[in-house]
């Protein structure tokens, strides 16, 4: 089964002081001058396409450094709470994943096929 993928954006005006350009430059691999171009941006997609531990440390490196930014899945179409907590249940997008195992999801149990035949998936209780 295929994990869903996150991607992390600014979320809005950020400051473009000597901790903002460097967070940024951590996480994208950036220059400075072009971690600078992509916070007078204001809405950009910093890192796309990673698993959801990736998306939550590059949004916790960003955040200490006072730039906002939001995490999305890229399959459900949510965001993430800024606290790095799962959102509410809800629909997923994907035709392939059920949405209890989203990572993104508050669920803790599961009653699709694959969880009856092969158990819970790692973070999911049994239902």
């Amino acid at each position: 089964m295929e994990d869903p993928q996150f991607t992390v954006r600014l979320a809005g005006a950020s400051p473009r002081g000597p901790a903002a350009l460097k967070a940024v430059r951590t996480v994208t691999g950036l220059s400075l001058w072009r971690s600078g171009q992509v916070l007078d941006a204001g809405s950009a997609a910093l890192v796309s396409d990673v698993p959801f531990e990736v998306a939550s440390h590059a949004a916790q490196v960003l955040r200490r450094a006072g730039v906002a930014a939001a995490v999305g899945c890229d399959w459900c179409r949510r965001t993430l709470p800024d606290d790095g907590s799962p959102v509410d249940p809800g629909p997923c997008a994907s035709l392939y994943w059920e949405t209890a195992h989203c990572q993104a999801n508050s669920m803790t149990s599961c009653d699709c096929d694959f969880c009856a035949e092969y158990g819970p998936l790692p973070g999911l209780i049994a239902p």
